[in-house]
């Protein structure tokens, strides 16, 4: 295939999977329910009924995000609500500027404060402030206040009402789409894991990859969680869910394999280095199962196009093969980190096959779903505390600081658009409350991708413009701009800020014949909005990661330290997996990804402000290596009946534990110092496997298979746990001597 037809075919396949996303026929609904109150209004000689409908669906709009179909009911009827009240408010909020400033600063600073109530809460007061500010911009001549106020809340409801219909005609949408970018992502992962198999790789770029691939995989899996477990089962589906939450099930599994590694880095590359040759070995298998789930991905609902499995049997055969010869030149400690390392990929390659067969529509009567009422316990319910506003009414709090400081700066924009000769000056306030976020970096990329996106849609509008003059066709580009805009604003702010810009220029070029002069003022006002966001996040009451990633770090080695304990508890105590195991499992991976994502925005600050950067990312690396680890000792025991724990086990253990209370504790209350942070090395860990000769051990198990079970066992489990108490005392000399206030 020629560079053309591959570049059309790649691009094609992009723009058919955008224009079957749930973010573009989302952003379709948007623009019906903005649309026909708008045209109903025109023609029948309401308009200003038509614009207060068209306002509240747009405005109620944000809150249908991606999860269960009730929390985008809740979210969409409490934003209708919150709208209503503040287009009331709004409306007699027509005085001088030096009186409408405090009540603008007070009704900003409590709509942005509801944030406090997580991410949904954060869309719900988006929509506030959206109407807030443009209940400026609108000012009804026809309608009461009161009618007005009301009008928006029923648009609100318009827009509940379509997402109903839809959510009714295609159910499946939102389920399907993530679990093919969890296929996707996961496949990723697997690929790059895979590349680290190499000792001649660049292993930490390959390492930061897969910890921002870590970070995406843990949002799509609590995004999943959500729909899939709090959707409401209905008879003509209830099946499909049960299915799909296993193969989700199975898709996490996965990753805790992937993330697994029988042995640390350095003595595998060694291993690999004495003998290069099987590098592209276990590299072809490896990629191979990462191919397969590039493939379901691709097959959706059709079984027809499933990948076949008799190419990874073979490739099997060939590592089986290779790794038997090896056996007759290696002694059996090398012999067990290859016979480990390929029983990973199997336990993977088994994973695959069950994904593969509940895909194929098995008879039902053969499939242990699982218990919804278990599965709940997984889902992180939000605090809506009352009370929970009033811990949080405090300069500490992140989200009590961006409140104030974005309640400011839409002061200081609405003083700066009056005293001015600007056409439109809530276009300011529009741009502060779309740029303004809680963290520096954000807020700063969002500031450029504003500025930048304005000036090419306005270069774009003005050129449009000259060559036609039709109002129709504004209207028409004006929509399909709208839609275009919306359904990018997630992935791509930059572009979305292009077609947001062309849709208002359009929409005023049929208002007002001087276009050239609104797409000026567009412009102008975008910059100076932007300006104040970015100057705001600098010197308004600025919130630094330095000062906030220390409870990350905390929480993520909470968590792991909580997931050690219970996979020591379970391989003490054997038996069926507790849902405590897996709640802890989930933890440790939610934290030590939130962690990574703490310190990736903390990159993106000045570098004056990026203190202990260095030990922080020596921090994030050793807590998610120190999780590889827990994933190989947790992989293994669930795959694999074990013997008795040892005394020496249970010893161990507990000083790994006792490690990383003490980096909590240096953490949380500096009460350690580098001196006490020596427990690095132990004359416990110094110990090793007994030693056999080559020929001992293929004498030995050849004889009997047991001893080769128990000898591969040993190796493992005691080689994470030497690794683990290294890690661990690394990570307390680093806790002991980092300082970030």
């Amino acid at each position: 295939m020629s560079t053309v037809a591959l570049f059309i075919s790649e691009n094609y396949k992009d723009l058919q999977q955008f224009l079957q996303s749930t973010s573009f026929s989302r952003a379709i609904l948007v623009g019906i329910a903005v649309t026909l109150p708008l045209l109903a209004g025109i023609k029948l000689g309401y308009i200003e009924i038509g614009l207060a409908l068209c306002f509240g669906a747009f405005w109620s709009s944000p809150s249908d995000v991606s999860g269960s179909f009730r929390h985008k009911k809740i979210g969409i009827l409490i934003s209708a609500a919150l709208i209503m009240v503040v287009s009331l408010i709004g409306g007699y909020l027509h005085f001088e500027t030096w009186l409408s400033l405090p009540v603008l600063g007070i009704l900003g600073f409590g709509i942005a404060f509801i944030s406090v109530y997580g991410f949904r809460a954060s869309l719900i007061s988006f929509s506030g402030l959206l109407a807030l500010v443009l209940s400026f911009a609108h000012d009804a001549e026809e309608l009461e206040i009161y009618q007005y106020a009301v009008l928006t809340g029923v648009g609100g409801l318009w827009y509940l009402l379509l997402a109903k219909l839809w959510q009714r005609i295609n159910p499946k949408a939102e389920t399907e789409e993530f679990l093919t970018e969890t296929y996707v992502l996961t496949a990723e992962f697997l690929k790059t894991r895979g590349k680290l198999v190499d000792p001649n790789a660049d292993h930490k770029k390959l390492q930061t990859k897969l910890l921002n691939l870590q970070s995406e995989l843990t949002k799509n899996h609590e995004t999943l969680r959500e729909i899939l477990i709090l959707s409401k089962k209905t008879s003509g589906w209830s099946n499909y869910q049960d299915k799909r939450l296993l193969i989700f099930v199975l898709l996490v599994e996965m990753l805790e394999t992937a993330i697994a590694n029988p042995v640390n880095y350095d003595r595998m590359d060694a291993l690999f280095n004495e003998h290069p040759q099987y590098i592209k070995l276990f590299q072809d298998l490896i990629f191979k199962i990462s191919h397969q789930l590039r493939l379901i991905s691709e097959a959706g609902n059709d079984k027809n196009n499933l990948p076949r499995n008799e190419d990874i049997r073979r490739c099997f055969e060939d590592v089986r093969g290779e790794i038997a010869l090896l056996r007759e030149t290696l002694d059996y400690e090398q012999y067990l980190i290859l016979q480990n390392l390929l029983g990973y990929q199997e336990k993977q390659f088994k994973k695959l096959k069950r994904i593969k067969w509940l895909l194929d529509d098995p008879d039902t009567t053969e499939i242990d779903f699982i218990d919804r009422k278990v599965a709940k316990r997984f889902i992180a319910l939000q605090d809506y505390d009352p009370m929970l506003l009033v811990r949080n009414f405090s300069f500490k709090s992140t989200i009590f600081r961006h409140s104030f400081r974005l309640a400011v700066t839409v002061m200081i924009g609405y003083t700066l658009g009056s005293l001015f000769p600007l056409q439109n000056p809530y276009w300011i306030l529009l741009t502060v409350i779309v740029i303004m976020r809680p963290s520096y970096g954000l807020t700063k990329s969002r500031a450029k991708d504003r500025i930048f996106g304005t000036l090419i849609g306005g270069a774009i509008a003005t050129g449009i413009v000259f060559l036609i003059r039709d109002s129709y066709v504004y209207g028409a580009l004006g929509v399909v701009s709208l839609i275009i805009s919306l359904s990018m604003v997630q992935k791509n702010f930059r572009a979305a800020a292009i077609f947001i810009t062309l849709s208002v220029v359009f929409i005023f070029a049929i208002l007002q014949p001087d276009v050239l002069t609104v797409i000026k003022f567009r412009i102008l006002d975008t910059i100076v909005g932007a300006g104040l966001s970015y100057a705001a996040m600098l010197w308004l009451w600025p919130t630094w990661e330095f000062i906030e990633i220390k409870e990350s770090v905390e929480k993520s080695v909470e968590a792991n330290k909580n997931f050690l304990h219970e996979i020591t508890r379970h391989y003490l105590q054997k038996g069926k997996i507790p849902t405590s195991y897996n709640l802890a499992r989930k933890e440790a991976f939610l934290e030590t990804s939130n962690l990574n994502s703490a310190f990736q925005r903390m990159a993106q600050e000045p570098k004056s402000k990026q203190r202990g950067a260095d030990e922080i990312y020596q921090l994030v690396v050793l807590n998610h290596t120190f999780l590889a680890s827990m994933a190989s000792l947790s992989t293994y025991i669930q795959h694999h009946k074990t013997t008795e724990a040892s005394e020496r086990f249970k010893l161990a253990t507990e000083k790994i534990e006792n490690n990383l209370e003490q980096v909590l504790q240096c953490l949380k209350d500096k009460k350690c110092t580098s001196a006490q942070a020596t427990a690095e090395n132990d004359p416990l860990f110094d110990e090793r496997l007994p030693m056999f000769n080559s020929l001992d051990f293929r004498n030995s198990a050849s004889r009997d298979k047991q001893i080769e079970r128990d000898l591969q066992e040993a190796h493992l489990v005691w080689e994470q746990l030497q690794w683990l108490f290294s890690l661990s005392g690394k990570m307390l000399k680093l806790a002991a001597s980092i300082r970030l206030n």
